[in-house]
């Protein structure tokens, strides 16, 4: 039994990553938006049984949706199984959706999912606002993490 005060810790994954945006795009601002999901999602979620790799953002009739996320199905659900790469509602404020479908549109920006996560027993995902880099700007970021990683390693060494 916890004492009184203390926050019992909670088993959810800390997110699920969409490592593969930042690398093929440049983030230039990001918001948080809620899903809307069914109970056997949220439980796979809770599992950390999802994917972001493939997943995109799309504004269709003044609704912000989440297309392609795969999200696992729950094994034990019964009957009422989950599509794995249904579109997803995502809650924004009518504002925030107008502003992001307009720069979106308008610099020829993409909206990418970057985070899945939990947040006050909620699951939240962070869209950002990305232009995509050229073959060359990855290669150039590549070599730089090398040459940081080589100069870490000297220092580690010498003390």
């Amino acid at each position: 039994m916890a004492k009184k005060g203390e926050k019992k810790g909670s088993d959810a994954p800390r997110s699920i990553q969409n490592r593969r945006a930042r690398f093929d795009y440049t983030i230039l601002e990001s918001s948080e938006a809620g899903v809307s999901l069914v109970g056997s999602e949220v439980k796979s979620l809770f599992l950390g049984k999802a994917h972001l790799n493939d997943a995109y953002c799309q504004v269709k009739n003044g609704e912000l949706f989440l297309l392609n996320a795969d999200i696992e199905p729950y094994e034990m659900a019964s009957v009422f199984q989950h599509e794995r790469r249904r579109d997803r509602k995502l809650l924004m404020h009518r504002k925030e959706i107008n502003t992001l479908e307009r720069k979106s549109l308008e610099k020829g920006l993409a909206l990418i999912p970057l985070a899945l996560y939990f947040k006050n027993g909620r699951v939240k995902v962070e869209v950002g606002l990305g232009r995509g880099k050229a073959h060359y700007d990855k290669r150039d970021k590549i070599a730089q993490d090398d040459e940081r990683r080589e100069v870490e390693r000297a220092r580690s060494l010498r003390f």
